[in-house]
């Protein structure tokens, strides 16, 4: 298909995604959730690679990197964008969703973006990280970056795409988001259509503990896509979150499926497969031994979040 005549087929699905996208959080029973898996671990393969793989780990779409050191260049995603949402089409994938750094709604950079994602079918794309200036009350600040979000609400309202902020555990002290609290100040009286929250669960437990509940109900109306992924806390370094397989770490599933249901929180989802994709030895085989080791340890997180939709009413695409 030629690019021009791709982007005009894409176009005409993409309106009606966006309004899909923002009606995530109203799942629940008979709803469908489709599971991508976020590209950055498999960064070391070509496009067409790529898709073979997430394919055959039994995923339903590519939360793909549209960012710098990503799968896609943003500066050449007008090119390569239609490029790899074809190749994944012809796998049988979906990419609903993208990964940015885009932190600045000025930019004339990210409208373009922007735009071609929606052109070729993307929903919701995951912002980059915001922080506090420092120096400053905390209502300021908070109002600062309000001003932010609602920019990128206008921005993505004329791009016809949804934006999603991550929660993520604090590396710095100056990380806006990581307890949620404040994201959901900041993206109150603004339509989830446009902005919401990428709801990540491994990092609101490892975050703030028991009270990763209480953050994720104050969220819920906001979610729009979750990140899927586990963790340990390694006996050597209490401060840094070890990746594990789904399923053998200290997020509480059980509790968070049920949430899942109450709530009525849909998708797509992002399944982050964190751990360690090859030992040393491993690393020195050949591109298609190592893409046989990845597509076996990939599948054992789909196969397991598939399950855990299963048990709360929702069919993963």
């Amino acid at each position: 298909m030629r690019r021009r005549d791709f982007m005009k087929t894409a176009a005409l699905t993409a309106a009606g995604g966006v309004v899909s996208a923002a009606r995530a959080h109203e799942g629940g029973k008979g709803a469908k959730v489709c599971l991508h898996l976020f590209s950055k671990p498999l960064q070391w393969l070509g496009v067409d690679r790529l898709v073979e793989v997430v394919a055959e780990a039994g995923y339903g779409g590519i939360d793909l990197t549209v960012r710098p050191g990503g799968h896609v260049k943003p500066e050449k995603a007008g090119t390569e964008l239609p490029r790899v949402v074809e190749a994944a089409r012809r796998q049988g994938l979906k990419i609903r969703m993208m990964t940015t750094s885009l932190t600045d709604p000025e930019d004339p950079a990210a409208e373009r973006l922007l735009k071609t994602a929606a052109q070729c079918g993307i929903r919701i794309y995951r912002m980059g990280y915001l922080r506090y200036a420092g120096g400053r009350p905390m209502g300021e600040e908070l109002e600062r970056l309000r001003r932010v979000l609602a920019a990128f609400e206008q921005l993505n309202r004329s791009c016809g795409i949804s934006g999603g902020y991550q929660n993520h555990r604090a590396w710095e002290e100056r990380l806006f988001g990581g307890v949620l609290w404040d994201l959901h100040a900041a993206l109150k009286g603004l339509d989830p259509q446009w902005i919401g929250s990428q709801y990540d669960v491994h990092h609101a437990v490892a975050e703030t503990g028991g009270s990763w509940v209480a953050g994720m109900r104050l969220i819920a109306p906001h979610i729009t896509s979750t990140c899927l992924k586990d963790y340990i806390w390694p006996a050597a370094d209490k401060q840094r979150h070890q990746g594990v397989f789904a399923g053998e770490g200290l997020v509480p599933w059980k509790r968070y499926y049920e949430l899942v249901k109450e709530l009525r929180i849909g998708g797509p989802a992002s399944v982050h497969c964190e751990w360690e994709l090859f030992t040393k030895a491993e690393q020195a085989l050949t591109e298609p031994e190592r893409c046989a080791i990845a597509v076996r340890k990939l599948k054992r997180d789909s196969e397991f979040f598939t399950a855990q939709y299963a048990n709360c009413g929702l069919t993963v695409e």
